[in-house]
C-alpha cells in the first residue's frame, strides 16, 4: 500500500532489472485486467500496476474523481518503487491519463501505448446533466458493481464529475496529442461496447486520424475485440505495441492491421 494524501493505493511491482511499464486502468476497473498482457510480455519487464483511488484494493478518497489527482499519482507510485523513466499502458480513461502525464514528462516517459482510449472527441450527446440522470438511477447499485469492478466507492455525483470531467479532457486533446515527443503506440478497438453504440465508438476512433496525420510519433494498430473486452482478448496486440517501444522483437503471427 503506497500511502498518498487522504488514501493508499494498492500498488502491485513484479521487481527485477527489466524495462519498466506501469498499467493505468479503465475508469472504474481494477488492477487484475492486466494478468494477460503481463504474462505475455514476461519477466523481461518490471510490471508495475494498481488500483486508483476508491477502486480494487485501494482506500477510499475524496478526490477520487479528479483527472489531475489520478495524473499525480503516477508520480507517488513511480517514486514508492524507485522508477523514473517508465513505458506507460492506459486502457480507456487510464489512456487518456497516460497521455497526459508523458506530455507534461517528456523526458520521463519513454513511450505510450494508450489501449482504446484517449481519443480528441467531442461527445456532444452526453452534456452533463444527463451525466447526473443516470448515475442517480444507478446510485442504488454502486455498491454491487464496486465489488463487481464496474464502479468506484465513490458517490453517485463523485462518478457522474468523473464521467463530465472525462468528456471535457477528452475535447481538449487534440493539442495534448500534438505536443507529444515520446513515441505512442495506440491500440484501437472495434465496434460498440456495453456504454456506447457501435456509430457513437467508432465516430470517436475517427478523430485519431488527423492526429496520425499531424504527429508522426504517434502510430496505431486496429484489433477486433471491442472496448469492454480489447484488455482481456487483444493482451498480445497490446503487448505487441509494449515491444515495439522497447525495440523487442514482436510475437510471432501477430501483425498490425
Amino acid at each position: 500500500m503506497v500511502p498518498i494524501d487522504d488514501t493508499a493505493l494498492a500498488v502491485t511491482d513484479t521487481g527485477g532489472p527489466g524495462r519498466p511499464v506501469i498499467y493505468l486502468n479503465g475508469q472504474f476497473a481494477s488492477q487484475a485486467y492486466w494478468r494477460q498482457v503481463i504474462a505475455e510480455l514476461g519477466s523481461d519487464y518490471r510490471h508495475i500496476t494498481y488500483d486508483m483511488r476508491a477502486r480494487g484494493r485501494s482506500k477510499r478518497s475524496a478526490a477520487a474523481a479528479s483527472f489531475e489527482t489520478h495524473v499525480r499519482d503516477i508520480d507517488a507510485v513511480l517514486v514508492a518503487r524507485g522508477v523514473d523513466r517508465p513505458l506507460v499502458v492506459g486502457w480507456s480513461y487510464g489512456a487518456a491519463v497516460a497521455v497526459h502525464w508523458a506530455a507534461r514528462n517528456p523526458d520521463r516517459a519513454l513511450g505510450v501505448v494508450p489501449v482504446d482510449g484517449a481519443y480528441p472527441h467531442d461527445y456532444p450527446d452526453a452534456p452533463p446533466e444527463r451525466v447526473r440522470q443516470f448515475w442517480r438511477r444507478m446510485r442504488l447499485l454502486l455498491p454491487l458493481l464496486s465489488r463487481l469492478g464496474m464502479a468506484a466507492r465513490m458517490s453517485a455525483e463523485q462518478h457522474a464529475q468523473s464521467n463530465i470531467e472525462l468528456i471535457e479532457i477528452s475535447a481538449a486533446l487534440g493539442p495534448i496529442l500534438d505536443g507529444v515527443t515520446c513515441p505512442v503506440r495506440y491500440v484501437v478497438a472495434t465496434g460498440a461496447n456495453l456504454g456506447g453504440g457501435h456509430d457513437e465508438m467508432e465516430s470517436a476512433r475517427a478523430t485519431l486520424t488527423p492526429v496520425l496525420a499531424r504527429n508522426p510519433t504517434i502510430t496505431s494498430t486496429k484489433v477486433a475485440s471491442n472496448h469492454s473486452k480489447i484488455v482481456r482478448k487483444d493482451f498480445r496486440a497490446i503487448a505487441d505495441a509494449v515491444r515495439d517501444l522497447a525495440g523487442a522483437p514482436r510475437s510471432r503471427g501477430r501483425q498490425s492491421r
